[in-house]
């Protein structure tokens, strides 16, 4: 249960920056923007390959860039 409610937190976390650092409106709810967080961490964690599971800043901000990576291909596709 602590996982998932952590999940959801970091989520919100991570897709509130990406919204908050990407160029122009990001116009989406709450529930969209925490979709937004742990779609791009899982994003970033597909790309990375150490198997740390700790907080890191670098992990942190290869979220951020995930979920606006996420953004970018969402409006290139004509979803949002």
């Amino acid at each position: 249960m602590m996982n998932i409610l952590s999940a959801i937190l970091g989520g919100l976390i991570i897709g509130g920056l990406a919204r908050y650092f990407y160029p122009g409106p990001v116009d989406m709810g709450w529930i969209p923007t925490i979709a937004l967080g742990i779609g791009g961490s899982l994003f970033a964690g597909l790309f990375a390959s150490s198997g740390n599971r700790n907080i890191n800043r670098a992990g942190c901000l290869a979220s951020i860039v995930g979920a606006m990576a996420l953004i970018l291909i969402g409006r290139a596709l004509g979803i949002g």
